[in-house]
């Protein structure tokens, strides 16, 4: 009898298994379009601009990334006025530290 996938699995083949290319069936060229994005906005910025974004994100109780991916998503910084969005991103994240143990 088969087992049933635990609850987080959505019932696809393995990834390790897959033989075909990186883009599987999809466009070759938005995927490496998609891919040369995102390795463009995820480029290591200077280390001064990295300083200054952790101290900000440490003061607003965030992550790095988490500050990072704000400033990536909205195009500015937050600051203490965004408090409700803060708090949401905190909510986030324990939600996805409860569902990794789930």
């Amino acid at each position: 009898m088969a087992r049933r996938p635990k609850r987080s699995h959505n019932g696809g083949p393995p990834l390790d298994d897959y033989e075909g290319p990186p883009w599987g069936k999809g466009d070759a060229y938005i995927f490496l379009a998609w891919r040369a994005a995102h390795d463009k906005a995820w480029k290591a910025p200077s280390h001064g601009v990295m300083l200054m974004r952790l101290e900000r994100a440490e003061r607003l109780g965030l992550t790095y990334e988490e500050y990072t991916l704000e400033i990536l998503e909205l195009g500015r910084h937050l600051v203490e006025d965004d408090a409700e969005r803060i708090a949401e991103i905190r909510r986030a994240r324990r939600l996805r530290r409860r569902g990794h143990f789930e």
